[in-house]
């Protein structure tokens, strides 16, 4: 019996983009690796180092093309992935959400593996926690305050010093004070360039300006850590920034493309559907592929293009004339012009494969136990990298 590692490879050899199963997830390995190292290259120039989030990818044989090193430095958004990239052998990793007193045991015991994992906090009542967990187990937790650049999630107001000092203070008595880490989540909603260039300086200045406050206060802070996938790819400058962290640019997606920061053509994942139906008076192809293969993310619906559940292309991944997935059943997908389109509804057979490229990688990668590995025009599956879930 062939164990998991063989069994992938010996699937992926008898496979093609023609013959292969669907709906799944293909990933275009040479758009990842010039996506990755277009990123690599321009955080080289702006002299900070690259603290890849592995939530995207959810899979040890991508996260080993993204990383600048085997053991990291990475970013997590789980403890489930902290644990699985741990057993790769990851053991410089931040986890970047908001840790809760009942995730803390997992964290000791990972730290207790040889996994130098730090968490994220901006309550007093959380510093206390990792504090008083910290003595407990003889092990200083180093945590990274989280700062709020933009409102649009958590975190502590980068001008706050009091409350700064009050959670420094706390987090001390027992945990150590690694830095300030914020997300410039709302460069996901702007629009164009300069908003982009703008959102950046504000991640890049928020968190400059906290770090300083705690210096100033007595405190080290060591890191300073930024970053999403506009800000980035965006950032005049990072002066006084540590270390960038991103995720969705590894294979970037509709969103992205539809804020200008890569092409469509730098997109490197898609789902795999086959045409199953047509309903020609309405103006519908059919589809294997719903939304428990795209997800139901619709994050390019309030840009200037609504590309409905995703953009299709033909089996080579070229974009087919105002071809979208406008609406998605479970398993159903239905496929039509998009409103206005003055194009001619394309003629597709019955068994067609086509390839639809996702709003939001994050989520519609979620919906898939492994990515189908090709190389560029390649019709063969290359590889077959198993992904995960759960927290």
């Amino acid at each position: 019996m062939l164990d998991e590692k063989t069994r992938y490879a010996a699937d992926a050899g008898a496979q093609t983009l023609r013959t292969v199963g669907t709906p799944c997830l293909i990933l275009d390995q040479d758009r990842m690796d010039r996506n990755v190292a277009r990123l690599r290259e321009r955080m080289e120039r702006l002299g900070v180092q690259l603290r890849p989030h592995l939530k995207t990818a959810k899979s040890v044989d991508a996260a080993r093309r993204v990383m600048t090193a085997p053991a990291g430095p990475a970013t997590v958004s789980t403890l489930k992935e902290a644990e699985q990239f741990a057993r790769a052998g990851v053991t410089d990793l931040t986890y970047a959400v908001g840790i809760s007193p009942d995730k803390i045991d997992r964290v000791l015991a990972l730290r207790a593996s040889g996994v130098d994992l730090s968490v994220t906090l901006d309550t007093v009542e959380q510093a206390r926690a990792v504090a008083e967990a910290s003595r407990r187990a003889g092990d200083r937790i180093p945590a990274l305050i989280e700062i709020d650049c933009d409102g649009h999630r958590s975190g502590v107001l980068p001008g706050d010093r009091a409350l700064l000092v009050d959670i420094a203070q706390a987090l001390e008595d027992g945990g150590s004070l690694r830095g300030v880490l914020t997300h410039a989540g709302a460069s996901y909603g702007a629009i164009g360039d300069d908003a982009i260039r703008a959102a950046a300086e504000g991640e890049r200045a928020a968190v400059v300006q906290a770090a300083t406050l705690l210096r100033e206060a007595g405190f080290d802070c060591p890191v300073v850590s930024a970053g999403s996938t506009p800000t980035a790819h965006f950032a005049e400058t990072l002066d006084g920034v540590t270390e960038m962290r991103a995720g969705v640019f590894v294979f970037f997606d509709l969103v992205m493309a539809g804020i200008g920061v890569c092409a469509i053509d730098d997109i490197a994942v898609s789902v795999l559907a086959t045409v199953i139906g047509h309903q020609p008076e309405k103006g519908w192809i059919l589809v294997d592929a719903g939304w428990m293969a795209m997800s139901r993310d619709r994050g390019t619906a309030k840009q200037a293009v609504d590309q409905g559940y995703g953009l299709v292309c033909d089996v080579n991944g070229q974009p087919m004339d105002d071809l979208i997935l406008s609406e998605a059943n479970q398993e159903h997908g239905i496929i039509t012009l998009r409103p206005g389109s003055t194009a001619s509804l394309p003629d597709l057979p019955i068994g067609t494969r086509l390839r639809i490229l996702p709003n939001h990688a994050c989520a519609t990668g979620a919906q898939h136990d492994s990515y189908h590995v090709v190389s560029g025009q390649g019709d063969r599956i290359e590889a077959v990298w198993p992904r995960f879930g759960g927290w």
